[in-house]
């Protein structure tokens, strides 16, 4: 079962929104899978809407206490289990440094979950920025997801992107697979198809053919705790997701 990151190094791009509908579409196709929020800001957490305020029973206490990541799973009907966040994961970078042990934390800890557990579809939502918690990911993941909104400072984050999952290709030994997918695609908009050009000269074959349209039900149902899919599954947002789902699967990066 793959294990997948969902980062860019700017905000405001649908990583939370796009790790949240995966999960539902994962769910649905009957592999329910596992979501880490690893952001500070904890919005992956806050659309569950029971992710526990006690820091002891969030990411922060796996790093913090060395809590097993298994002790802090939470259910998520019709989405999958979380192991929410808390606004502590901003002190990690600043405690733990940046040397082997910690860079290698969350690999060993999801190894650990996958002896006791099993395998499953692992989703990690990242912080917009590249520190201890984005590195934590990328060491202990195959496969790097990169939202792009169709603008151009979202153009300029993917190329971002990377320059660090290159630079970071021989400390790991490995290429990172990484595939890019836009998001808030408007068709009646130049620049949509311009970004999706210039993305396409860029990076080939790493683009997703599926494009994430600019829809009112995937921005609204995060509010309603909701997945896309709950909240409206005909509309364009859903099936976008879904064709999204069935491509990253298809091509075995998801």
């Amino acid at each position: 079962m793959p294990r997948l990151a969902i980062f860019n190094q700017k905000g405001g791009v649908g990583k939370t929104t796009t790790t949240l509908n995966l999960a539902a579409a994962s769910i649905r196709h009957n592999r329910p899978p596992l979501l880490l929020d690893l952001d500070p800001q904890g919005h992956l957490s806050s659309i569950h809407g029971g992710a526990p305020n006690q820091v002891e029973h969030t990411l922060y206490s796996f790093y913090q206490d060395n809590r097993p990541l298994g002790d802090l799973e939470l259910p998520w009907p019709e989405i999958g289990t979380l192991i929410p966040s808390h606004q502590q994961l901003i002190k990690v970078d600043s405690i733990y440094g940046k040397g082997p042990t910690i860079l290698n934390k969350l690999r060993l800890g999801l190894n650990h979950l996958e002896e006791s557990k099993g395998e499953r579809v692992t989703l990690i939502d990242c912080c917009p920025y590249v520190g201890v918690l984005a590195l934590n990911a990328i060491f202990a993941v195959e496969r790097v997801l990169i939202p792009v909104s169709t603008d151009f400072l979202s153009l300029q984050a993917a190329f971002h992107m990377a320059r660090t999952l290159d630079i970071l290709e021989p400390v790991l030994k490995r290429r990172v697979a990484r595939r890019y997918v836009l998001t808030r695609f408007d068709r009646r908009r130049r620049m949509s198809e311009d970004i999706r050009q210039r993305l396409c000269a860029a990076f080939g074959d790493e683009v997703c053919r599926t494009a994430i349209s600019e829809n009112v039900a995937v921005a609204e149902s995060p509010s309603l705790n909701q997945d896309v899919f709950t909240h409206s599954f005909a509309s364009n947002g859903a099936q976008d997701y879904l064709a999204l789902h069935d491509e990253l699967r298809g091509s075995d990066f998801l």
